[in-house]
């Protein structure tokens, strides 16, 4: 397809068809999961599964690439498809507008080539990595994202490796009482997060730089393979 000339350009026929066959799950399409994305659908990734149970809101137009006036009160999932769709027709959409727990586990199929988890739940993280080593799936995470304002401090390292980021040492627990000690991919940030009081506070620029650090390891990894 014409729209996929430049890209051809740089990583070359072969690896385009790479990412045409191949076949993303993303959890969480807010701030980190919508920008990554936004940037698997533009680099030519032809099978993707959403998972979002949310709806936007006012609340998410200073961030979520996702997010217009228009759309506010439509479940998140339903929106991402139409936009899709809208830049790559011949993409394969699928989704679950519902929150990610063990029994919406058993329904997923395990032929996907990698799992990009961008919610916000530990549980729901942790049973993504024992969904992704069950069925040697590759996988990567989005760690903490609020309170801050630095996106050049994002690192992608592996989550027995972070600073500053209680997310990541939630996760660490209950890895740790499932005795995994599985080197799970991570972007995470080395910024001290910005005390705020009450609910945590964001911005655009470090969550959506997350969420093409997320895409750049996947897409890179496919057609590195």
């Amino acid at each position: 397809m014409e729209q996929y000339s430049r890209t051809k350009k740089v990583i070359g026929e072969e690896n385009l068809k790479l990412l045409q066959k191949a076949s993303v799950l993303i959890v969480g399409i807010g701030g980190v999961g919508g920008s990554a994305l936004e940037m698997l659908v533009r680099s030519g990734i032809g099978n993707i599964t959403l998972i979002d149970f949310d709806t936007f809101e006012e609340s998410n137009l200073n961030r979520q690439i996702l997010s217009l006036k228009s759309n506010i009160g439509k479940y998140k999932v339903e929106v991402a498809k139409k936009r899709i769709l809208s830049i790559n027709p011949y993409c394969n959409v699928s989704y679950y507008d519902k929150k990610l727990d063990e029994e919406l586990i058993k329904q997923l199929n395990n032929n996907y080539n990698y799992i990009i988890d961008a919610c916000d739940d530990t549980k729901a993280k942790v049973a993504l990595v024992k969904f992704a080593i069950k069925n040697n799936i590759k996988i990567i995470s989005s760690c903490g994202t609020g309170n801050r304002l630095k996106p050049e401090l994002l690192k992608i390292t592996n989550i027995w490796k972070t600073e500053y980021d209680p997310l990541a040492k939630k996760i660490r627990t209950m890895l740790r009482k499932e005795n995994i000690s599985y080197k799970l991919p991570v972007i995470c940030s080395f910024e001290k997060p910005i005390k705020t009081k009450g609910s945590v506070g964001s911005m655009a620029l470090v969550p959506n730089y997350a969420g093409i650090l997320l895409a750049s390891y996947v897409i890179n990894d496919i057609i590195e393979e």
